[in-house]
């Protein structure tokens, strides 16, 4: 400090550099900022479908497969001698994105009814319609679009070595579906699975199944984080 003062005093212009010990704190605030922004868009638009905390919204159909909620999970079991069961949304959807996570037991087979209805058969319902597949077993073919109780297999994995490896085996599983009009995609695990294009129905409920099962032991699946974002 005394130099400086001295080379002042000598008339020697000095040039001073101010440096700001709030600059990294604002470039941190407004990255926070950003982010902020981009995750509001991101989530803008989308309506839960379950609640965490109970099945409002929600009833079954078919099948007497027991569904319960606990920590934030849709968990449905297998009932002995059970047909498929069936739990779907009161509410009913065209064109929409439907998000969800889902983990099930090894044995069982699953799937994620969409745009479907509901025929009396012997005075009994029976859910139909379009189905993605949710398949832990060997075949793989999870995420693939099957025509519950109608015509069968629409878009199986036979082709698809990819999309047969992305699903994991006792583990959360992310599917995303998207149905537009005369469009249906599938994606799991954020891999490509399935595209369709078909008419044969422009709207529906959505369902969460539980396969028959021939087991003894009672298997579960379980659903979280149901979001749809209305097209």
């Amino acid at each position: 400090m005394k130099k400086l003062i001295s080379l002042l005093t000598l008339g020697i212009p000095v040039m001073l550099t101010l440096t700001s010990c709030s600059g990294g704190s604002t470039d941190s605030a407004a990255n926070n900022s950003k982010l902020a922004a981009e995750e509001k868009s991101e989530n803008a638009g989308w309506i839960d479908l379950f609640n965490g905390k109970d099945l409002t919204g929600w009833e079954t159909i078919e099948g007497t497969a027991k569904y319960e909620v606990e920590n934030g999970e849709i968990i449905g079991t297998t009932a002995p001698d059970n047909p498929n069961g069936v739990l779907c949304t009161r509410d009913t959807f065209a064109n929409f994105v439907l998000e969800l996570e889902l983990k099930v037991d090894t044995a069982l087979n699953s799937g994620i009814q969409i745009r479907s209805h509901t025929k009396d058969v012997d005075g009994q319902k029976e859910v139909y319609g379009y189905q993605i597949e949710v398949d832990p077993s060997s075949r793989a073919w999870s995420g693939g679009i099957y025509d519950s109780r109608r015509r069968g297999w629409l878009v199986d994995l036979k082709d698809k070595p990819e999309a047969q490896r992305a699903f994991k085996n006792e583990d959360w599983n992310h599917y995303r579906i998207y149905a537009n009009g005369d469009t249906i995609k599938t994606w799991l695990n954020r891999v490509p699975v399935a595209t369709l294009v078909d008419s044969a129905d422009a709207n529906g409920f959505i369902g969460l199944q539980v396969h028959q099962s021939s087991s003894d032991q009672p298997l579960k699946v379980r659903f979280r984080n149901i979001r749809i974002q209305l097209l």
